[in-house]
């Protein structure tokens, strides 16, 4: 089996749990997942089986989408809704909804973030939520994602209550935390807040529609249609400039040749060398030789 199954991963289950599962629905070792999602979160997960697998780090660093909630009023140790409350102020005024789009504006486009300590992100060797459970706070190092998108979900004019919480949207860059950018709205906002919940609802080129649930695939497997669960390995890398090439061409690409420059060749970035609708390999400009691109990855040499 070689393809991406775009699953829709339910709440309580770690990526890996997913994946673990599914090695033993299809019967195959070569299965990976693109991209961590936390086990509170649900939504879509990219699944990449057989050959698919050497192109898991192109989806996963391709843009995701997520649907969330920011409730203010309260921080808490993880920064969603099942960490710890380290810190309350209630919301004693209204708030309208002209502030809140007004923040989320200023928060589109490249902003820094420092990860949570409750985090995969490692420092001097460890992961952060390893310290953050012996509670150890160390350094922690900020960095540059990009907000391509940033709106208000629901119709509502002004928040009221003393835990007042509303949705949104966003679409933003590999490393994006969303928890760390709820608590980043309510700081903006004055209060403490944390993320209440999140769903993914994009994943590369894959949306809901697109997924399966693992009972579904379940439901395949014994129908013994797996392989129709399955698509193509080129559609992990639609976001990818592609060039299509000849048969001479497509021969020299198998074999991992470096090649001259082609006069449109897009700069900076990498491409998809095509050949009869299938990826064969993608290549870059060559990081010493002018004029001449040389493979990053060779998918297909048959």
């Amino acid at each position: 089996m070689n393809g991406i199954l775009p699953l829709w991963k339910p709440r309580g289950m770690t990526s890996h749990d997913c994946v673990f599962k599914l090695r033993k629905l299809l019967r195959t070792k070569k299965v990976g997942h693109t991209g961590t999602l936390d086990p509170e979160v649900s939504g879509v997960l990219p699944i990449c089986i057989g050959r698919a697998t050497k192109i898991a780090e192109y989806i996963t660093s391709a843009g995701k989408t997520y649907e969330g909630e920011v409730t203010l009023g309260s921080s808490t140790t993880t920064e969603d809704a099942w960490g710890e409350v380290v810190e309350t102020k209630l919301v004693e005024k209204p708030i309208e909804r002209t502030t809140v789009q007004e923040i989320l504006n200023s928060l589109t486009g490249e902003i820094t973030q420092t990860p949570p300590m409750y985090s995969a992100v490692k420092v001097n060797g460890k992961r952060l939520y390893e310290y953050a459970r012996k509670g150890i706070e160390v350094e922690r190092p900020s960095r540059k994602v990009h907000i391509h998108e940033l709106e208000l979900l629901d119709d509502w004019t002004t928040l009221e209550g003393e835990h007042p919480h509303f949705s949104f949207r966003v679409s933003c860059s590999k490393g994006t935390y969303v928890r760390t950018l709820a608590v980043e709205i309510g700081k903006r906002l004055g209060y403490p807040a944390h993320m209440s919940s999140l769903t993914r609802t994009k994943s590369a080129s894959f949306t809901q529609a697109d997924c399966f649930t693992l009972e579904q695939v379940g439901e395949y497997v014994q129908s013994e249609r797996a392989e129709e669960l399955l698509y193509p390995l080129e559609s992990g890398l639609s976001h990818l400039p592609k060039m299509v090439i000849s048969d001479t061409l497509a021969e020299k690409v198998k074999n991992g040749a470096r090649l001259q420059e082609p006069e449109d060749w897009p700069k900076g970035s990498e491409v998809v060398m095509e050949h009869e609708s299938r990826a064969i390999a993608i290549y870059q400009c060559h990081p010493d030789k002018p004029e001449v691109i040389k493979p990053v990855k060779v998918l297909f040499n048959d």
